[in-house]
């Protein structure tokens, strides 16, 4: 179907009056419609991508399924409002990441969840080939697809400071990081964590020193973050105290991190909501020789211990989890037990569609020849092709993801299948069931209206000529 056959059959479903997009007959945009709108805004070229990215935003608005920040139900939470006993999933969707997106919408809607994050990293933007405003536009149109309703919490995912970068040449590593705040916001994206724990210097004799740089910085981007955030909105903004991978974290870095943080900004302005610490995970998991992962040890007692000390001396959240998705499944009920406010999960996702049964041979073999080729610098001296592999085969996402998207019909809906039983069990555990009513008493998105223009569509297929007319 051609661009112009695809608006002429959407103005039988859809109207352009005074500005805004009606919705005049829901069952039919649910369908293939939908799905041919999504393709376009990822694989579309030119107009008829800015296009299909405009006209998913309106509708998700006339929808009701609109961007919001988390912050003012954590803050709840940081104020004892509502109990503790949940921790919100924050899924990054690295591939097929609209039939993943479809699969956590429709586990969210049969155990009626609203708390939950769809998020991705600085580095997952690169390497998976997924910028914020066609991330979003997925992520709504996998929301119309399935008939979710409500806020819609995108986050950008360890909008990190690169140490080695940062050392060199601070101002455009900083500038960099502006830059993608400032894009991700324009998308939408109303909840970013910031992570300048790549800066701690632990060579400094006491800890308020060894946090300076990480707390000074964050601070800047908080500061950057708060003069960018839509009217009505107030962004929920993660700060990070210890990399993931290092030592675990201690109630004195906390403090030192949060009462300099404090400090560094202006008299009344808001700052984060929650902080993520080091407990004993490594993102994707420890690979064993033979490729497969070995049982990692959290340590609740510490995600108990500063989630506590976050709430009750900070009002915030709570503490979050990186670099969860590969723990044992018998994990999961340990986090809302003891207080830990977000829990991200990635790999265990990539990892279900590439070890799939059903996943082609002769792709997966194309994709290792790829890594062995493009990525021979990433096999490091004393690793197994296995350990190899399972790390870099991240990096294969960006440059086969038409190939990814375009899997038979049959295969994506058996792993669309199993994902949504996934994301029904990490619910259940995480105790985000029946959220829908907490977060619609605490969140209300506004109505953000965007024009073609603010998509680059600004010619022949823009709304109002292909709707107006």
């Amino acid at each position: 179907m051609t661009p112009q056959e695809q608006w002429h059959e959407l103005k039988e479903v859809i109207r352009l009056e005074r500005g805004r997009v009606q919705v005049l007959d829901e069952a039919r945009l649910r369908g293939p419609m939908t799905d041919a709108l999504v393709y376009a805004a990822v694989f579309g070229e030119g107009e008829d991508r800015a296009a299909a990215r405009a006209l998913l935003w309106e509708l998700g608005q006339a929808l009701g399924i609109r961007p919001a920040s988390i912050h003012d139900l954590y803050m709840a939470r940081g104020r004892g409002e509502t109990s503790t006993h949940w921790t919100v999933p924050a899924m990054n969707l690295r591939t097929l990441t609209y039939d993943m997106a479809r699969a956590v919408f429709r586990a969210a809607l049969a155990r009626n969840v609203g708390a939950m994050i769809f998020e991705i990293a600085r580095s997952e933007i690169g390497y998976t080939d997924q910028r914020p405003a066609e991330y979003a536009t997925v992520i709504i149109g996998a929301a119309i697809r399935e008939g979710y309703r409500g806020p819609l919490f995108l986050q950008g995912d360890h909008f990190q400071v690169s140490a080695k970068k940062y050392a060199s040449t601070p101002d455009a590593e900083v500038g960099a990081v502006e830059d993608l705040i400032r894009e991700a916001i324009a998308a939408g994206f109303f909840n970013i964590d910031i992570d300048t724990s790549t800066l701690v210097d632990l060579s400094q004799p006491t800890i308020s020193e060894q946090q300076r740089t990480n707390y000074e910085v964050c601070a800047h981007f908080t500061r950057l973050i708060r003069s960018l955030q839509p009217e009505g909105v107030t962004i929920s903004i993660g700060g990070e105290i210890g990399e993931v991978g290092g030592h675990n974290t201690t109630e004195e870095e906390l403090r030192a991190f949060m009462d300099g943080y404090n400090r560094s900004l202006p008299s009344g302005m808001p700052g984060v909501s929650k902080l993520s610490i080091q407990t004993g995970t490594s993102h994707g998991g420890v690979v064993l020789p033979d490729g497969t992962l070995a049982r990692v040890k959290i340590d609740f007692d510490t995600l108990e211990r500063l989630s506590r000390v976050a709430r009750e001396e900070y009002g915030l959240a709570g503490a979050v989890q990186h670099g969860a998705s590969t723990l044992p499944p018998e994990a999961f009920h340990k986090f809302p037990e003891v207080g830990t406010a977000e829990i991200h999960l990635a790999t265990a996702f990539q990892n279900l569609l590439y070890d799939h049964p059903l996943f082609p041979a002769a792709l997966r073999e194309e994709i290792y020849a790829y890594l062995r080729k493009e990525h021979a610098a990433d096999w490091k001296e004393g690793k197994t092709e296995e350990q190899f592999l399972y790390e870099a085969r991240k990096k294969a996402l960006g440059p086969f993801k038409r190939e990814l998207w375009n899997l038979p019909e049959e295969i994506r809906a058996t792993i669309g299948q199993e994902l949504e039983a996934q994301f029904g069990f990490l619910f259940e555990q995480l105790g985000v069931t029946d959220t829908a009513d907490m977060v619609a008493c605490y969140v209300r998105p506004p109505e953000i209206h965007k024009t073609p223009a603010d998509f680059g569509a600004e010619k022949a297929l823009s709304i109002s000529e292909g709707l107006a007319d």
